[in-house]
């Protein structure tokens, strides 16, 4: 039941969908209307161009997932009720209730209940998305390669006994896949949009 539980509060909490009420409210409209249509960072930086909106919906949308986890592992003393509600984040960004199932991709949400789990592998899982990222300059092809070694990051440091969340990252990771399937099509046809570091000229 406590696992039902933590599950149903992660999914629900995850289901804010922190990126398309920030844009709202900073006068920007519709997030889903513009760019990709996602609901996740990387639009409201491409529809927004701020900094400050665009970090502050990372942190919300990983924040949600990491969340959950940490007050379900605490309120029911058990980690795995944690990684339940974790999970639950991930998937309720990715299928938010209130926007019709039509949500972000949860890369962010996936590497904050990674971070409040199983910290190691979370901070792993980041450092491989930045190397990624500044070594292809593929914000997408960073998320898939991040969340796909993840599961072999949680045996490394873990061995068997972190079977639980091997599976659980393993899960999250062909997630990504099936979210990320757009990306990965335009990755193979050499189309895909990079990650621009350089400051624009004023």
């Amino acid at each position: 039941m406590e696992y039902l539980i933590s599950i149903l509060f992660g999914y629900f909490l995850g289901s804010v969908p922190f990126g398309l009420v920030i844009a709202y409210l900073s006068g920007y409209g519709d997030i889903r209307k513009q760019g990709s249509g996602n609901i996740g960072t990387t639009n409201v930086l491409r529809v927004t161009k701020r900094k400050d909106l665009t970090l502050l919906t990372l942190i919300l949308d990983a924040g949600k997932a990491g969340f959950a986890a940490l007050l379900a592992s605490w309120i029911f003393s058990c980690p795995l009720a944690g990684l339940f509600a974790g999970l639950g984040g991930v998937i309720g960004h990715n299928f938010p209730i209130w926007l019709d199932f039509k949500g972000g991709k949860g890369v962010a949400s996936t590497l904050g209940m990674m971070l409040a789990t199983f910290p190691s592998v979370g901070l792993a899982a980041c450092l491989t998305w930045v190397f990624m990222a500044f070594v292809f300059r593929y914000s997408s092809l960073s998320a898939l390669t991040a969340l796909t070694l993840s599961p072999f990051y949680a045996y490394i440091l873990g061995g068997s006994a972190a079977s639980p969340y091997i599976l659980a990252f393993a899960f999250l990771a062909l997630l990504s896949m099936v979210r990320h399937r757009a990306n990965i099509e335009r990755l193979i046809n050499k189309k895909e949009s990079k990650i621009n570091f350089k400051k624009k000229k004023q």
